[in-house]
């Protein structure tokens, strides 16, 4: 199994701040199992303040259960890729198309986590999408739908201002400081992998002002229901636990996704990384057999 990175453009202009309505360059882990060739990729887009590093264990299980390449992806603003606006779903979208396009990429399985979903139910969805681009869609824990984000989200961008101006030196600074902020230690030291160290400063590598200005883009969706649909299969996974996904928006993503099966796991947001791996392998598969 190869495991490599693409690390030239994008992390030399990362710390660049782009205003532009052209696709960005987006950083990538990609996983090939040995004598696999491209086709039928699984691509990962991660959601709000994660990274593909987040992926890498489960991408290396979905490569081997699989037996095809995996693909993580940095989302503009995240990660190692480019900072750049608009922060917009059609904008983040047009990025994941275009690196499939640069990499001859078809027949992909899109796995899209938070934010990362809305982002692939936005290209599923797109009418300028390539149509042999996407064979399977998977939604991990959110649902097309339109609303404010919840104040937690704001905060943690209050906080990392906050350690940021206070000019810490450490993580344990940088921690204490975000703890005024949430309570949760899974979800600081989640808020903590983008703290970088920087000539004895410790610095996020996200754009922290670009975030800030999108907060209520990121709420939204692009598209109405009934106006657009995607015909392919596709799976919703549900934390049981969380409020992403619940009885009132499961009917309109179904607007949207006539196709749609709902998995649901004993878990909140972020939970039971192995039985999530288990139902997206066994959607893969079941799909991949009804087309042979």
């Amino acid at each position: 199994m190869i495991v490599s990175r693409f690390t030239n453009e994008a992390r030399r202009s990362a710390r660049r701040f782009i205003t532009t309505s052209t696709p960005v360059h987006l950083e990538v882990d990609q996983i090939i199992p040995h004598g696999v060739g491209k086709n039928g990729p699984l691509l990962i887009l991660h959601g709000l303040f994660g990274s593909k590093r987040n992926w890498l264990s489960l991408s290396k299980a979905f490569a081997k259960d699989l037996q095809r390449p995996v693909y993580s992806l940095d989302l503009r603003n995240h990660g190692a890729s480019p900072h750049a606006e608009p922060m917009t779903y059609t904008s983040m979208a047009l990025d994941v198309v275009q690196f499939c396009k640069q990499h001859s990429l078809s027949d992909i399985s899109l796995l899209g986590h938070s934010m990362g979903g809305k982002v692939a139910m936005t290209l599923a969805l797109d009418p300028s999408t390539p149509k042999e681009l996407l064979q399977n869609l998977i939604i991990a824990d959110i649902a097309p739908s339109k609303g404010p984000l919840s104040p937690e989200f704001t905060s943690y961008v209050d906080a990392m201002r906050k350690i940021e101006e206070s000019e810490v030196g450490s993580r344990k600074e940088a921690q204490d400081i975000l703890s005024e902020y949430e309570q949760d230690p899974m979800i600081r030291a989640f808020l903590l992998t983008n703290l970088v160290s920087d000539h004895h400063r410790m610095k996020f590598r996200i754009p922290i002002d670009i975030i800030g200005r999108s907060i209520s883009e990121i709420g939204s969706f692009p598209y109405e229901p009934g106006e657009k649909t995607w015909e392919g299969p596709t799976l919703f996974v549900k934390g049981t636990k969380s409020k992403y996904i619940n009885s009132k928006n499961i009917p309109l993503a179904k607007e949207y996704f006539p196709n749609m099966v709902v998995e649901t796991l004993d878990a909140g947001h972020w939970e039971r990384p192995n039985e999530f791996k288990q139902l997206v392998v066994d959607f893969i598969k079941a799909n991949e057999d009804r087309t042979l």
